[in-house]
Parts: structure tokens; C-alpha cells; sequence
């Protein structure tokens, strides 16, 4: 049985946690910066500062100097959740130096010198055991999370400064969980915001621009107007999410939570409209949801199951047929077991669990990464089932996939997390066109209608994580490449809505977003960002560009 979390309506910070400068949290007097794991470091912090502790248990120690931010059931307030799986990206020997030695900049001096080194370490292996029983989070919890920080009808609707507002970037900033927004012609910041912690899965947009969606790691969904350049509601949808897609009308939001197993549906202003549980068509097996996906021409949302051999479409048309659930007697009639098809998953069963997911333009097919390397799976989800297989090498990441046509065909590429190679596949026999050699396993590939060229990383590789190789979308072959110092991460293309530049991300905390000529590859400038881990066109996302992620 999973036990409930109390949940406060009231989200001021708690005394012992900095605020965050600007934002709609902030107190009056905030003036600290918010840093990567700021929150973790402040709570921690005040054991710097008090005398040498005598040993004690752990969770006593948590509850006397962390819970004030991070809650007393390790689910996170205006902190960080101190869970193993929000906690999944700073390992625990980072995690220990932090405790023990601070962060300079901060409010973490280290207090290595004030507890024994047996209790730094008993508190850091506590912080990343589970919960248990596994907890979980009630459409009790998300309704009354919810928080309006600007009511609709406040803001004007009309822009609050000139630009071309389709050609508009929004930059993630890890370094200091900060978001900036780019003007993509003048190629300059317009504005810079505080975000919540570890933003994951990339922005989404409404169909007019103006509002874009954020989702945390720690489950919190953010509404932000961009015309307004404020931050308008936000709810927390679960405890550990994933990421989160807006319907192609703009009125709907679908979040995919690990923790608990639950696809949280929302209106657009972040009001609860279904919570479904995350289980087998039985009910015996539940599944964390790894993605969820606008399929904007069948106005519906897939989902990606991590645990259950099935992909969920669900659909957000209010006419959707109905989705039948057991013994039929007569379909035309609705004799039998049916549910509304509007907001209900319709169920795609498989032999296997598959991941990570690349659509074709129509979003009639969709090609999973199997968890058995080397395969993968096209499912057509007209005829709910499995219509071919691929043969592909490693673990070839689908998620970052992009389409062209090629000698008369459709093809899509994708990088690879584990060998240095970009398959390109033919989407209509669904063979392998060619494997083409890269300096090293990459994350993320792209490219735009108007450019002959796709970019790809090789970020997973020690000794050239630090550069971008450059594909000639016709022969298939190496057609250049830049680079930055040996040493530090270049990765991430996304390309201004014309095609003009690209914009790659200097993957450091003292890094830059580096605008590069697409035609000539040549340096055009560098915006200075703190470790910017993705960046987005407006334009080229809300219109789905073939060279881009969806």
C-alpha cells in the first residue's frame, strides 16, 4: 500500500531556505542566487555552521537540518525531493564532497571539520535509499498544490517588447537552474528567470507562442507567458516526472511521472482534469511512464511505458470513438464494455517493453528502442501493432531522431548513446541505409529544412565530447566539423527558425551558447550561459520541423 504525502496549500520558503531573486517565489529581502542544488547546499549548510554534532542517526540528522526545505519525507518543498531517483544525476561521492567540503558562492560552507566523517557519510548513503512504502502523490495533493501567481485576464495580450516572437529561443541553464529567452535575430538575451530545480524533458509551446510549459524533475509543471515574461501558474504533478507534452490546440498538458507510476492530464491552466494510474491491462503490473508525446495530426498523446509491454494513445478529441475494455455484444449499438475514447488510453499491447521513441512526420508510425540491444520495433498505431523490425546497433537514442528525404525517400537518422555511429534508416522498407562512423556515442542530432547539412554530437565520449561533426544530408557523408577546447562538452544544435544558425551549447557552468553560420560553419558569436543544456526554437517546435525533436 502507498501512503499519501501531506501536502501544504502555503509554499512559502521556510526560513532556512534562500530564495530565489525575481522569481514568484522570492521573498522580499532574497538576494542569494539559485545555483545547481543551491537548496541541497543551504540545507545542509546550517550544520556548517552549528558546533561539532554528536553521531547520530541519520534521518535525526535529516529532520534537524534539511526537512525545513526538502520536507520532512524527503519529497521536496521549496528543496529539491532528496530521492534516489531525483537525485539520479549527482552521484553520491559528489554528493559527499558537497556535504563535506561546501560550494564556494554559496551558503554551503563545509562543515567537514564539525562532523564526524562516519555521520557525513551515514547521511549521504540516507539520502539515496528509497522511501518506503513507495510513496504517492493523490489528484488530492496536485489540486491543492496548485499556485496562481498571475490571474488569467491580469496580463496584457499583446507582447511586452519587440521581436520576432516566432523566432524566439528559450535556454535551459543547469548551471544556476535559470531559463533565458533569445532574440533569434538579433541573437541576444531579451530575458533571464529563475526556473525550478532540474527542468528535464524540453519545453513545450502553445500553438500562439505565448505560453510555454516547464516540467521538473521534481514533478513541478510551470506556465509561463513569454509576450509577459512572467511565470503564471504552476502545479506539482507528481515526484519524480519525466517530462510533459501540450496538445497541438494548446489546451491541454500530459505529464509522465516515475514516481508514482501516473499520466497526469491538465487543462491549460494547470487544473486537474484526470489522474490515471499506470498498469497493465489487468491491473497486475504497474509501470513508471518514461515519455509522453504530442501526436498533434491524431489529436491525440502517446505514452512510453518503461515496465509494461504496451504504448498508450490517448485521446484528446471530445469526440474520440469510444475505447472498448472487454466482451463486445454489439459494436454500432455501444453493447458491451466501452469507455469514453476522450482522455482514456487505448491500449497497444507488444511482445516486449520499448522506449524512447521517433515518429514518422504523420505520426502514423512509431520506432521504439527494445531494451535487448541491437533492436528495435515499428509500430503502426492505426492497426495498434508491431509491423517490422530494425536491426541497430548498441542503443541508438530514437528520442533525438530526424527525418529528410534522400534520393527520393524519407529516411530519419539517429545518434547513438553507446557507438559512435548515426544509422539512417528508409522509412518505407524500414532498412538500415547506412551506418555512418562518428568520433563517439552522441545524445543529440539536428538539422532544418533549409540547411543541407545534420549536426551530431559525440558528448558521450571522454576524448571528443567536444565536438560537433557535420553529416551532408545527401551522401551520407562527413561534410565537416567544429570544435571548442579539449576538454569541455559541445552539444545540442537547434537552428533558428530560417536555418540560418546554429546554436550549439558550450555544456559548461562557465559556458556559452556558440552561434555558428549553418552554411559556412563559422563562429558568429558567443552568448555567455551557465552549462545551457538545451535550447529551443519557437517556430521550429510548434510547427514540428523535420530537423528537430518533438
Amino acid at each position: 500500500m502507498r501512503t499519501p504525502i501531506p501536502v501544504t496549500g502555503r509554499m512559502d520558503l521556510p526560513p532556512a531556505c534562500p530564495a530565489v531573486p525575481g522569481g514568484p517565489y522570492a521573498s522580499r529581502s532574497a538576494t542569494a542566487p539559485r545555483r545547481w542544488l543551491g537548496l541541497l547546499v543551504a540545507a545542509f549548510g546550517l550544520l556548517a555552521a552549528a558546533p561539532r554534532l554528536e553521531a547520530a542517526e541519520p534521518a535525526e540528522l535529516y529532520q534537524q537540518q534539511c526537512a525545513a526545505c526538502h520536507g520532512p519525507d524527503r519529497l521536496g518543498l521549496m528543496g529539491p525531493a532528496l530521492l534516489p531517483e531525483n537525485l539520479e544525476r549527482l552521484k553520491k561521492p559528489e554528493a559527499l564532497k558537497v556535504i563535506r567540503d561546501g560550494r564556494p558562492a554559496t551558503q554551503m560552507e563545509g562543515f567537514g571539520a564539525k562532523l564526524a566523517a562516519e555521520d557525513i557519510q551515514s547521511l549521504t548513503d540516507w539520502i539515496y535509499t528509497p522511501v518506503t512504502p513507495r510513496p504517492d502523490w493523490t489528484a488530492e495533493q496536485i489540486t491543492a498544490s496548485r499556485l496562481v501567481h498571475v490571474k488569467p485576464g491580469e496580463l496584457p495580450d499583446t507582447p511586452s517588447f519587440s521581436a520576432d516572437m516566432m523566432n524566439l529561443f528559450v535556454v535551459v541553464e543547469a548551471g544556476d537552474q535559470q531559463v533565458s529567452i533569445l532574440d533569434g535575430d538579433k541573437l541576444e538575451r531579451i530575458h533571464r528567470f529563475p526556473s525550478r530545480y532540474a527542468l528535464h524533458g524540453g519545453p513545450k509551446f502553445t500553438p500562439d507562442g505565448r505560453y510555454v510549459f516547464f516540467a521538473s524533475r521534481d514533478g513541478w509543471v510551470s506556465k509561463f507567458d513569454i509576450w509577459n515574461l512572467k511565470t503564471v501558474t504552476e502545479v506539482r504533478a507528481g515526484i519524480n516526472t519525466r517530462n510533459l507534452a501540450v496538445s497541438a490546440d494548446g489546451k491541454y498538458v500530459a505529464v509522465a511521472n516515475y514516481l508514482p507510476h501516473t499520466l497526469v492530464l491538465l487543462d491549460a491552466d494547470l487544473n486537474l482534469l484526470k489522474l490515471h494510474p499506470v498498469t497493465d491491462k489487468e491491473g497486475n503490473k504497474s509501470s513508471r511512464v518514461s515519455a509522453v508525446y504530442d501526436a498533434a495530426p491524431r489529436k491525440s498523446f502517446v505514452a512510453a511505458l518503461k515496465d509494461v509491454p504496451e504504448v498508450w494513445e490517448i485521446s484528446y478529441d471530445p469526440k474520440a470513438e469510444s475505447i472498448t475494455t472487454g466482451v463486445i455484444h454489439d459494436f454500432q449499438y455501444k453493447e458491451g464494455a466501452f469507455i469514453p475514447g476522450f482522455l482514456n488510453p487505448r491500449r497497444t499491447s507488444l511482445a516486449e517493453v520499448l522506449d524512447d521513441f521517433f515518429f514518422t512526420q504523420d505520426y502514423s508510425e512509431l520506432i521504439g528502442a527494445s531494451r535487448e540491444g541491437g533492436k528495435g520495433q515499428v509500430v503502426n498505431l492505426d492497426v495498434r501493432k508491431k509491423i517490422a523490425s530494425l536491426d541497430l546497433p548498441g542503443m541508438p537514442h530514437l528520442g533525438s531522431g530526424i527525418s529528410w528525404n534522400w534520393q527520393g525517400r524519407r529516411v530519419m537518422a539517429t545518434p547513438n548513446l553507446k557507438e559512435g555511429v548515426v544509422s539512417v534508416i528508409d522509412l518505407k522498407d524500414w532498412q538500415v541505409v547506412k551506418a555512418i562512423p562518428t568520433l563517439g556515442p552522441g545524445f543529440f542530432m539536428r538539422s532544418h529544412e533549409s540547411t543541407p547539412y545534420a549536426w551530431v554530437d559525440s558528448m558521450m565520449s571522454p576524448q571528443n565530447k567536444n565536438v560537433l561533426q557535420v553529416i551532408d544530408k545527401q551522401t551520407l557523408e562527413k561534410a565537416g566539423e567544429v570544435r571548442v577546447e579539449p576538454g569541455k562538452t559541445l552539444a545540442h544544435v537547434e537552428f533558428d527558425r530560417y536555418g540560418k544558425y546554429a546554436l550549439a551549447s558550450l555544456w559548461e557552468n562557465d559556458g556559452a551558447i556558440i552561434v555558428y553560420d549553418a552554411q559556412t560553419l563559422q563562429e558568429i558569436k558567443r552568448i555567455p550561459a551557465k552549462k545551457p543544456v538545451g535550447k529551443y526554437n519557437l517556430y521550429n517546435k510548434i510547427n514540428r520541423s523535420e530537423g528537430t525533436s518533438h
